[in-house]
């Protein structure tokens, strides 16, 4: 999980994971959901036209410890009203009984959270489009795959990384025809 430098994320093995899979694809429009240090929507700002980053936290967006444009301060990508051709989100997805901080806690079962940002993500991907997302062997990841499939969005499991506590696991969705 990462470390908090003020009211920013800093990376860690979850944003690295995700940004080995996300150098070099390209397109027009990408949006980092989730953006807090602003990490994965500057890597994502070298392949695409047009980088867009979200976060719930005003502070986090107003602090990056890696300054981008084009930041939004919402949940998920609920402000938005362009479509994009690739949309990655490194969600809170601890398994949690209360949500208690918005950036690591996943609700029970690590899926109330990341599955609010996956529906709002849903209606921002132009067709073909891709929307990866993170989430953990420690959470309900099975469960969370199973209401994306619910929302009309085709899954798989594009990688797995082993961890000394758990398994981190980058999950594709795209929409069904």
């Amino acid at each position: 999980m990462q470390r908090r430098s003020g009211d920013a994320y800093l990376p860690a093995e979850d944003t690295f994971f995700l940004e080995d899979h996300i150098l070099g694809l390209q397109g027009k429009r990408a949006l980092d959901m989730g953006s807090g240090s602003g990490y994965l929507t500057r890597t994502l700002a070298r392949s695409f036209d047009l980088v867009v980053g979200t976060d719930i936290n005003l502070d986090a967006l107003q602090n990056q410890s890696y300054r981008t444009e084009n930041l939004v301060c919402c949940s998920g990508a609920d402000a938005l009203s362009c479509r994009f051709d690739l949309i990655v989100c490194n969600p809170p997805y601890l398994a949690t009984d209360v949500i208690l901080d918005v950036a690591t806690d996943g609700g029970s079962g690590g899926i109330p959270a990341p599955l609010r940002m996956i529906r709002s993500a849903v209606p921002r991907l132009k067709p073909g489009g891709r929307l990866l997302f993170v989430t953990s062997s420690l959470s309900d990841y099975p469960g969370l795959i199973r209401q994306t499939e619910g929302l009309g969005m085709r899954t798989r499991i594009l990688a797995k990384k082993r961890l000394f506590f758990e398994e981190l696991i980058l999950v594709e969705a795209r929409l069904s025809s």
